[in-house]
């Protein structure tokens, strides 16, 4: 096999190195080139200009902390094969591929009840049969499939390379100093034993300070309420679409590819592996932030009030107002609301619900019921990290924390 080598300028670590030809054919391709055009943060960036980087960083930045994680296991002395090795950085690569526009955002509505790892794995499928099965180890790992369960581990886990470049990205495009963590320390401290992925004990404060970024940087980046806004205005301009194609009205998106998943082509039996799908995946493939942008910006001027406001006030930033709080929201503050959008916009109170809605946001720190992050102490003891004495972990994050918000037309 010829020999490759390839550097890419990443403003994060400096230089990635490509130095296979399979993950430069992959790179190179079509399916992996789509992601380009796929906002990693969805509309983060109304709130933090910089956050405009795209899921191909995001994959990027995940292989070259797969490729640091692997040399360094190595250097301990642990087993790991050419062809084991070169599976891990090209599951890692392909780990978001199966993503949609706007990416969580839009996951259950474009195609419903297929969830984004599914799409990836069907397109690792795809491109292995291309390839001629080199990517069936990378499968294996994806699938947790493999025998040695670390590489699955290193590519999806409470500690993945996956988190750990999106936490130091996000943080550094965002500017939320925040989301900063130690992952080079957490990289050389990394160990295995009896098959599984193990913290050396002298980076439990690097593990926890990981833990705290990644908390903070959900309720402040992530689940920001303007962010917040903004997706669930994209739901609800999504759902009106897909209403009123129902009832037989013409509404035309800005690309065939998009019109095909409002109209008939979202959901979950057009995306199982005994079914044809090939004709589906690639029309798929070909979505992007793009079309769904375009789209919206066209249905401004649409004859529907529901549609045309949703689409103007999220394309002027002039978006729903929210409020979060620790109890759900009073009865009568929620009808007090729905009043006033009817009043406002001259529309039925069953209309009123795509301006003014309740929901709940969560999010779980660490949860020792899933994959457990352990230590490795000096004595060869190991202890899951919520257990360890004085943890920060073991009082403040292994429980999740749940707020209530309201989303509602501003006053003025």
């Amino acid at each position: 096999m010829p020999t490759v080598r390839k550097i890419i300028n990443d403003p994060v670590y400096g230089f990635i190195t490509i130095d296979h030809p399979l993950i430069l054919q992959i790179i190179s391709h079509p399916v992996y080139q789509r992601l380009r055009n796929i906002h990693q943060m969805a509309f983060a960036h109304l709130v933090y200009p910089g956050a405009v980087h795209s899921r191909l960083h995001h994959s990027l930045g995940a292989y070259h902390l797969m490729c640091t994680a692997l040399a360094e296991l190595k250097s301990k002395g642990i087993e790991i094969t050419a062809e084991e090795e070169l599976g891990a950085k090209v599951a890692i690569l392909l780990h978001d591929v199966g993503h949609g526009p706007f990416s969580h955002a839009l996951e259950n509505e474009l195609v419903n009840g297929v969830s984004h790892e599914a799409i990836s794995i069907l397109l690792m499928r795809k491109l292995d049969q291309e390839m001629g099965g080199q990517l069936q180890t990378a499968i294996a790992i994806f699938t947790n499939q493999h025998p040695k369960k670390f590489l699955h581990q290193l590519v999806s886990g409470q500690l993945d390379v996956d988190r750990m470049d999106y936490l130091n990205r996000d943080s550094f495009f965002t500017g939320v100093a925040e989301g900063v963590i130690g992952y080079d320390r957490i990289l050389k401290m990394l160990a295995v034993k009896d098959g599984k992925l193990l913290v050396e004990e002298k980076a439990i404060y690097s593990i926890e300070k990981f833990l705290v970024s990644r908390r903070l940087m959900y309720w402040q980046v992530y689940l920001h309420k303007t962010v917040l806004s903004a997706e669930m205005m994209l739901v609800k301009i999504i759902r009106r679409a897909k209403e009123l194609i129902a009832s037989g009205q013409s509404v035309i998106a800005a690309s065939d590819e998009l019109n095909f998943f409002l109209s008939s082509g979202g959901s979950a039996q057009n995306f199982n592996i005994h079914n044809p799908i090939e004709q589906h995946l690639e029309t798929f493939c070909r979505l992007d932030d793009h079309d769904v942008m375009a789209t919206i910006k066209n249905w401004n001027r649409y004859p529907d009030k529901i549609l045309a406001t949703l689409s103007r006030s999220l394309v002027e930033r002039n978006l729903l107002k929210v409020k979060l709080q620790a109890e759900p929201f009073d009865e009568s503050f929620l009808k007090a609301k729905t009043k006033e959008a009817c009043e406002k916009l001259g529309i039925t109170e069953k209309e009123s619900a795509y301006f003014v809605f309740t929901g709940e946001a969560s999010n779980t720190t660490y949860n020792p019921g899933d994959e457990r992050i352990n230590i490795l102490f000096k004595d060869g003891t190991i202890k899951d990290i919520s257990k360890v004495d004085n943890a920060l972990i073991q009082h403040n994050l292994s429980g999740t924390v749940k707020k209530y918000y309201i989303c509602y037309l501003r006053s003025s």
